[in-house]
């Protein structure tokens, strides 16, 4: 600074640097202002979800954006699924429905509603990935287009299955009806027991009386 004052109209080229560089000072600041501002568009969807397999599961969604919608905006819902670039499972305007997916994906979404559900329905193992929910929509200024970043990562966990075998429970009912909580034999097995002895016991007292009785009267013949 002090050569530049040193020189006939030091002051004046000192000024001009200043003017240049106010501009690319005023820039920088804009951008990094710009660059903690978040964005006026996006989609919201909930970052992890949990279904079981073969049962069904619910991902919501909304978006948001600033610009005035055209007459006819042609509102249109599209998901992918895996990645970001990943392939198209649904595209409402088309009626789409990835192969993998026939007949199990339905879309509780009507336009101009900025928000909506995709439920997945018969869940199988191969469908746990992220899935991203995309918006297409014409403005006044043209046609817009923009998806969830992150998406939803989606994990499918296997329901309890186990039945018990008849055989066991039949073997379970049979234990019951023979023995007591505490191991000791049922009391109206005990009865039982007695009861079949005592028959026993007449049995072989009358049968030698009937068989001396025939003898006697065949003799008498």
């Amino acid at each position: 600074m002090a050569l530049l004052l040193s020189i006939p109209g030091g002051i004046r080229t000192l000024d001009w640097i200043l003017l240049l560089l106010l501009p690319a000072a005023c820039l920088q600041a804009g951008n990094s202002a710009g660059s903690n501002r978040e964005r006026p568009f996006g989609v919201n969807q909930p970052a992890q979800l949990s279904g079981v397999q073969g049962g069904s599961i619910e991902i919501p969604f909304s978006f948001y954006f600033p610009w005035e919608l055209a007459k006819d905006p042609q509102m249109r819902i599209l998901w992918k699924w895996k990645h970001f670039h990943g392939d198209f499972i649904y595209i409402s305007s088309l009626g789409f429905i990835h192969e993998h997916f026939k007949d199990r994906l339905i879309l509780n979404w009507t336009q101009p509603q900025t928000s909506g559900v995709l439920r997945i329905l018969d869940l199988k193992e191969k469908d746990q990935t992220v899935y991203f929910c995309r918006v297409h929509l014409i403005t006044r200024g043209g046609t817009e287009s923009w998806q969830s970043i992150d998406g939803t990562n989606l994990t499918i966990t296997h329901g309890d299955t186990t039945i018990q075998s008849p055989s066991i429970v039949t073997s379970a009912v049979t234990t019951v009806g023979l023995e007591d909580t505490e191991g000791q034999r049922n009391p109206s097995l005990v009865n039982l027991g007695g009861t079949v002895g005592v028959v026993v016991g007449t049995a072989v007292l009358i049968t030698p009386v009937c068989v001396l009785m025939v003898v006697l009267c065949w003799k008498q013949r």
